[in-house]
């Protein structure tokens, strides 16, 4: 439904024409470069992270100006480094409502990197990559934000709790 001019009303109503014209392997086309792209991009997200969060404060304290630039940057690391395997992605989730036959026919990582590469090279791979960073940035900055805050929060409270003791 999120293709351009997509002629569908609802969600279920897309889901039963995708299931009578594709099957319901077109559910799951995408499931293995959907892993292989969120695995690679996990693990460079957190390690990325650690690195700048030591790197912007040594001494690990709570700051939510480090948390923020940390997790800023982690994303953007990671989301550019994790794009081809998105574009691929993109295409198999799309092949559907595409006029052309081979895009249609195609069944997975390998056919559509072939298919991305032949037609638009290495650039092809990295169409999108800057609104696929800009948009991922402040998404995990938010997130670590968040996330340490929550840590920093319920040490807080243990630390009480000790010391009540």
């Amino acid at each position: 439904m999120q293709v351009h001019g997509s002629v569908y009303r609802n969600v279920f109503e897309c889901a039963r024409r995708v299931y009578a014209t594709e099957g319901l392997i077109a559910f799951y086309i995408s499931y293995p470069t959907t892993l292989a792209m969120t695995i690679p991009f996990q693990s460079i997200q957190f390690a990325s992270y650690e690195y700048f969060r030591k790197v912007l404060n040594p001494r690990g304290d709570y700051d939510p100006k480090t948390h923020v630039l940390a997790g800023a940057a982690a994303g953007a690391i990671a989301a550019a480094a994790t794009t081809p395997l998105d574009v691929i992605k993109t295409l198999l989730q799309t092949r559907g409502v595409s006029p052309d036959t081979r895009i249609r026919q195609c069944s997975g990582l390998w056919g559509a990197s072939k298919i991305i590469y032949e037609r638009h090279s290495v650039a092809g791979m990295f169409r999108g990559v800057k609104p696929r960073v800009l948009s991922n940035m402040p998404a995990t900055a938010i997130s670590w934000s968040v996330y340490e805050y929550f840590k920093s929060f319920m040490n807080s409270r243990d630390e009480a709790n000790v010391e009540m003791l």
